[in-house]
């Protein structure tokens, strides 16, 4: 954005301010309530892509959008309008508006919202034109726009401010408008199958369903705290206990956590639930509806999101990576003792087993994960909500799926037993005695649905900021936020 000292802001918005107020004394149908019947740019694009250079016709549209550029002088002049789905050309004429209205016209400054009606026409040079045979003066921009031909290069400035950014950026205005075809992809696809969407509390009396800090509020009027939820897990679970079957919930989750090219505290997660199902139908269901995400932005990347996607279990990729077979590493000292044998830097002092385990995937797995690909079968301790695995002892019918150097879903077997589910939360509290701040809270409400009778149930949660970050081919989760969290 330019140096509002170098260009003295505050005589340009003196200015500008000056303008408004003399269109508000002499233009009596200047900044009008609404403007209706405006079309999008890109169907009239659309329509007239056809259209030979030099060609006129009458046929009469109306747009509207902000003003991005002027240029000629004289009799006529050219402008481009823009709106959210593109930009065209207009062609004022003295002769066409009048003198008066042609003036006030070239008057108006870059950035103001303008609603013009005309005729379309292709120019002599060959680019798509709409005649301006009447026009309305919508909003004064009192400040200036960004620099048109450099935009907003800081990038906290693009962050803090994401509405100059989409002021100045076509691409990042498809960006949003992709991210917001992949979410209605992603409900089409559980819609069509059966799924029904739901919503549950964003503000509980106990979080849970995932191993993550809570954000922490005071309810006045109940004199209690409650939690924004850090997944929407157990709530959903208890609907497949009331009958509902298939279920999903898309909305915003909140962990108190730390901020990096990943994460964000309020991030965007969709959870869907099936009865009669187990992680393997589940890892079916990603891999189709990913694809379909895809497709619905013309994804046109590097990675192949066609099924089927690789599988490999935990142990064997953390031991391809680092060496150290876990299977054989159960405790605490001989898997700290393998970590300083390799060399490899991980916080070990005070961490538990779990801890490391998962430290070794994200750091030396994860990121060489590219290729969209499930992690199989993780050990107990770290899945306290899954089932035990029906063949492996020690561990439980989990997966996660990773695609460019990230986790992007999480999934199980559901665990549906109410006693074993009480002995995992009670496993949970001993961690939190000893200084887990991550450990799942017991939450006999949820004990108590189970005991109902759960059936047989495979989940899923997927991160749809990361999804979009894929798709999209983007490397930060801020950029694919519309108003990330920012330091001050």
């Amino acid at each position: 954005m330019s140096s509002p000292a170098r260009h003295g802001l505050p005589e340009l918005i003196a200015e500008r301010r000056a303008k408004a107020e003399r269109l508000r004394e002499t233009d009596g149908e200047a900044f009008p309530y609404s403007f209706p019947g405006v079309e999008a740019v890109e169907s009239i694009l659309g329509a007239y892509a056809r259209l030979a250079p030099g060609e006129e016709t009458e046929d009469r549209h109306r747009v509207a959008g902000r003003l991005q550029a002027r240029r000629g002088a004289g009799k006529a002049a050219f402008l481009d309008l823009v709106d959210r789905s593109g930009k065209i050309q207009l062609h004022a004429r003295v002769d066409v508006l009048g003198e008066e209205a042609f003036e006030r016209l070239l008057s108006l400054d870059l950035g103001d919202l303008l609603g013009v009606d005309g005729a379309v026409l292709r120019s002599r040079h060959g680019e798509l034109t709409l005649r301006v045979d009447g026009f309305q003066i919508l909003a004064k921009a009192l400040r200036p726009p960004p620099d048109r031909h450099h935009g907003l290069t800081d990038v906290e400035t693009r962050l803090r401010r994401r509405e100059l950014d989409l002021i100045s950026s076509e691409e990042s205005r498809k960006l949003f408008i992709d991210r917001a075809r992949i979410v209605s992809a992603v409900r089409a696809y559980l819609d069509a199958n059966g799924f029904v969407e739901v919503e549950t509390p964003v503000l509980q009396p106990l979080y849970g369903g995932a191993l993550a800090r809570p954000f922490t509020t005071h309810h006045n009027a109940l004199d209690r705290d409650l939690y924004l939820r850090i997944a929407t897990e157990l709530y959903l679970k208890r609907l497949l206990v009331g009958g509902l079957e298939r279920v999903y919930e898309l909305g915003k989750d909140f962990r108190n956590e730390g901020l990096s090219s990943k994460h964000n505290p309020e991030f965007t997660m969709v959870e869907w639930y099936e009865a009669y199902a187990d992680y393997q139908d589940e890892a079916g269901r990603l891999e189709e509806l990913v694809a379909q995400a895809a497709g619905a932005v013309a994804y046109a990347g590097e990675l192949d999101f066609s099924p089927p996607w690789r599988r490999v279990g935990f142990f064997e990729a953390i031991e391809s990576q680092t060496g150290i077979d876990l299977a054989s590493e159960r405790d605490i000292e001989s898997l700290q003792a393998a970590i300083l044998k390799r060399g490899l830097e991980l916080p070990s002092e005070g961490a538990s087993w779990f801890e490391l385990a998962d430290a070794l995937l994200s750091k030396f797995v994860e990121p060489n994960l590219q290729q969209p690909t499930f992690v199989m079968d993780y050990p107990i301790e770290i899945s306290p909500l899954a089932r035990e695995h029906r063949s492996q002892p020690g561990l439980v019918e989990r997966w996660e799926a990773f695609a460019g150097g990230m986790e992007i879903a999480n999934a199980f077997s559901e665990l549906i037993d109410p006693d074993v589910q009480r002995e995992r939360f009670l496993a949970q509290q001993r961690l939190a005695s000893l200084g887990e701040e991550e450990a799942q809270p017991y939450d006999e409400q949820f004990l108590a649905a189970l005991e109902q009778g759960m059936p047989p149930a495979g989940g899923v949660g997927l991160g749809i900021d990361r999804l979009v970050m894929l798709l999209t081919g983007r490397d930060s989760i801020r950029e694919v936020v519309l108003f990330p969290a920012m330091r001050d």
